[in-house]
């Protein structure tokens, strides 16, 4: 089981808040990780994984000329696949992996170049979500993996940046405090 996966359900189920997820080189295994927690319906929407180019700009709503211009694996188009799943799915947070997870390099990036990207209640007033660029190195599967890994990780760092004063108050108790 994901810890990972486990305290996003968690802190999202206490926050009252959902979760969507937009999917391309992770191909569902986000979605998997999500669900596979214990409590994952209280907070999780749904995905789309959108794997083909066009999805991204059909079904998420990235813009149609940045994708011509850039191709599916960028930062913008991470981070329009996570505020776009998020619209599309109505949820408060959305989260998005987009890169190339190899055999071969894609849209002229090499294999290992991934965006994770976090969309959440806070980023139309900063300006837009969190994005963070990685460079990955290993296998296919040990590249998606980390991928799944990343995104969550991106989350749970925007989850613990708006952490409300009764969920500190919950974690303090639950770790011995007061």
């Amino acid at each position: 089981m994901n810890s990972s996966a486990t305290e996003v359900v968690r802190l999202l189920t206490v926050r009252a808040e959902t979760l969507a997820v937009a999917e391309s080189l992770t191909g569902g295994l986000v979605a998997a990780e999500i669900t596979a927690a214990p409590g994952a319906s209280k907070a999780f929407r749904g995905s789309v994984t959108a794997y083909a180019t066009e999805l991204k700009h059909e079904l998420l709503g990235v813009d149609a000329a940045l994708l011509a211009e850039r191709g599916a694996v960028d930062p913008q188009v991470a981070a329009q696949m996570a505020a776009g799943v998020r619209k599309a799915l109505g949820a408060a947070w959305g989260i998005a992996t987009t890169g190339v997870a190899g055999p071969e390099e894609q849209d002229g990036k090499p294999v290992g170049t991934v965006y994770v990207a976090v969309d959440g209640p806070t980023s139309r007033l900063s300006g837009g979500g969190k994005v963070a660029s990685l460079r990955l190195n290993g296998d296919r599967a040990e590249i998606r993996m980390e991928s799944v890994r990343s995104v969550l990780a991106l989350l749970l760092q925007e989850l613990a940046g708006e952490q409300t004063g009764n969920e500190r108050a919950q974690d303090t108790e639950r770790n011995g405090g007061f």
